[in-house]
């Protein structure tokens, strides 16, 4: 893997193999797309047929809802979700580079807008307006934001406006708690504020914090250091303090761009397992839940039994954390956890850390594709929370069940998993670095996912966004990242986000 210190002509050679890669497999793409029209003419029409179903049915009344975020896998989801229950759906999201995005060619969607991105220097003020003004002229009856880590603060400014100067509702947390959950530092206090377990974590601004930290710290514990704020360029670091040696760990901490302006949290490690979740909280009762196995880069995604342990567990942390709060929360809720495995003289006992918070959706929504009337009832919820019980709660809401994914399928991505899988191997393997037996896995692996699993962002009714994602997109962002000479490590292709360094 490439890094800030590579350099430019192999960051150079690995955008032109990418963009390479994509027009050799143009033919095949193209091929696979029109055969999914002819036979989806034909034969599948599974959420269209759903939809008109729904519209057709006594009562129904259909609501026009804006989803921001739709270039990346979740809005996407969530999209075509409430296109599948019948409702109108407007979609918009930046472009980075004026490369457009694929959520924009979904056939779920009865319009798209381009939005500004909020910057440093012009602020959030344009981003905001331009989003008001969709509100108004689409007459927008719910907002879901599916914003990116960089916007989150930005769309709570802009839920308090579009609410106080609309009839529009929203999605999305306030601003005071979207910043406390977005921050590690200030999410960990929250939490044990509210009286629930964390790892043991400081907020450093000094090496020589570091230091005091780790000399006092008990022998044989270690702890990771992440940034508070966004930083692509440190995010994989998963170095363990302290190191060996004296000399090593003040060598690692010498190399961290620690000060005031920039601190960074000190966490205890937790040798464990890792599992996210993905959470919907309308008017502080949780309405969907799903937790899946995570990583670092996560590009799979198996949502766990919702009858299992862990599950429950999760689920119960989600919900205690929620009804802890002051404030009547409406947003997504994603959580981090680290389960670690204690044997004991009663046996084994699993310890469910929380390590950090993400206060926006979740890829892991795509394990809801195919329930759009029960996904969609509980994001318009939030339309009737007008008729309370008199406490802020709709009356029955303490019953309602929560809703899981039933009977998911395994998500992948074909991209990432053929570069991932089989190209780098390959190059290993001529390289001498790796076997033939080890390269053949991964290309075993690849076609069990191909064959078993499914691709996050294609659908066969829908097939434009997949196609655009690989032969448009992407090969844009590489095109730009040659011609501004960035350097990037590594792309999530999900969440459109590129890691630069």
């Amino acid at each position: 893997m490439l890094n800030g210190s590579s350099p430019w002509r192999l960051h150079l050679a690995q955008n032109v193999a990418l963009i390479f890669i994509s027009i050799f497999l143009l033919p095949l793409s193209t091929s696979l797309v029109c055969t999914s029209y002819i036979v989806g003419f034909f034969l599948y029409q599974d959420a269209p047929r759903k939809r008109k179903r729904i519209q057709a049915s006594r009562g129904f009344v259909p609501q026009t809802v804006l989803i921001t975020g739709v270039g990346m896998t979740k809005g996407l989801v969530l999209a075509r979700l409430f296109y599948e229950a019948g409702h109108d759906v407007v979609g918009a999201d930046f472009e980075p580079f004026g490369v457009q995005v694929c959520g924009r060619y979904s056939r779920s969607l009865r319009k798209f807008f381009k939005l500004p991105k909020p910057t440093a220097e012009d602020g959030s003020a344009y981003y905001i307006n331009a989003l008001l003004r969709v509100v108004k002229q689409e007459r927008i009856d719910l907002w879901v934001s599916c914003s990116g880590v960089a916007s989150a603060v930005e769309d709570g400014q802009a839920k308090e406006v579009i609410e106080r100067r609309s009839s529009c509702r929203a999605i999305q947390f306030d601003v005071a708690t979207t910043s406390t959950l977005h921050e590690k530092d200030t999410f960990t206090r929250e939490t044990e504020r509210l009286g629930l377990p964390v790892p043991e974590t400081y907020n450093v601004t000094s090496r020589d914090a570091v230091h005091k930290v780790l000399h006092r710290s008990p022998k044989r514990r270690s702890y990771i250091m992440k940034s508070v704020g966004v930083d692509d360029a440190v995010r994989g670091d998963m170095t363990l303090l302290p190191r060996r040696t004296v000399s090593e760990t003040y060598n690692h901490v010498s190399q961290i761009p620690i000060s005031d302006q920039k601190p960074w949290v000190l966490q205890q490690f937790i040798k464990g397992k890792e599992y996210c979740t993905h959470a919907l909280v309308v008017e502080g009762k949780v309405k969907l839940f799903v937790a899946c196995p995570s990583a670092e880069l996560l590009m799979r995604y198996e949502a766990l039994p919702s009858d299992s342990a862990l599950h429950r567990a999760m689920l119960a942390f989600t919900k205690e954390f929620v009804a802890r709060s002051e404030k009547s929360m409406t947003g997504h809720l994603s959580f981090d956890f680290l389960v670690d495995e204690d044997a004991n003289e009663k046996g084994a006992e699993l310890m469910l850390k929380p390590i950090e918070c993400n206060p926006r959706a979740h890829t892991a929504v795509v394990l809801f594709s195919g329930q759009g009337k029960e996904v969609s009832k509980s994001y318009l919820s939030l339309l009737e929370a007008n008729i309370t019980n008199g406490n802020g709660h709709l009356p029955g809401s303490e019953e309602e069940e929560i809703i899981t994914p039933a009977q998911p399928a395994k998500y992948y991505w074909v991209g990432h998993d053929l570069v991932k899988l089989v190209l780098l191997p390959l190059l290993y393997f001529l390289q001498g670095r790796i076997s033939i037996q080890s390269w053949l896995q991964g290309c075993s692996d690849f076609m069990a996912h191909v064959l078993f699993w499914k691709d996050g962002t294609f659908e066969i009714w829908d097939p434009l966004p997949w196609w655009w994602l690989y032969h448009v997109y992407w090969p844009g962002q590489f095109l730009a990242s040659i011609l501004q000479q960035r350097k990037w490590s590594r792309i999530n292709v999900g969440t459109t986000k590129m890691f630069l360094c």
